[in-house]
């Protein structure tokens, strides 16, 4: 998976957000009837990463968007997110988390 995290930087207080994705959805858009995203290198293209570090990351996190089986099933178990905060595009699975 591709793990990158992005800082809104001192002037936002410094929050941060986590983006994961598996690896094989970089560069693709996927879309249904509702929804339209585009998986794009700048967002989603970070370090690579096993699922262990992945979840310890996403543990600490305050804020996550994680597209893809595995990067899904990794915000399972961090006990982020759970199956109610998950949508299907094309059949592909998306969450986002948010937390004080």
């Amino acid at each position: 998976m591709y793990l990158k995290i992005h800082s809104t930087g001192e002037r936002y207080g410094h929050r941060f957000v986590v983006a994961v994705c598996d690896k094989e959805l970089i560069g693709k858009t996927i879309s249904d009837k509702k929804f339209n995203i585009n998986i794009n290198e700048s967002f989603y293209k970070g370090d690579i990463m096993d699922e262990n570090e992945v979840i310890n990351i996403l543990k600490d996190s305050t804020n996550a968007n994680l597209i893809g089986k595995k990067s899904i099933e990794s915000g399972l178990k961090a006990g982020i997110i759970s199956k109610e905060n998950i949508i299907e595009i094309a059949g592909i699975p998306h969450a986002q988390a948010v937390s004080s």
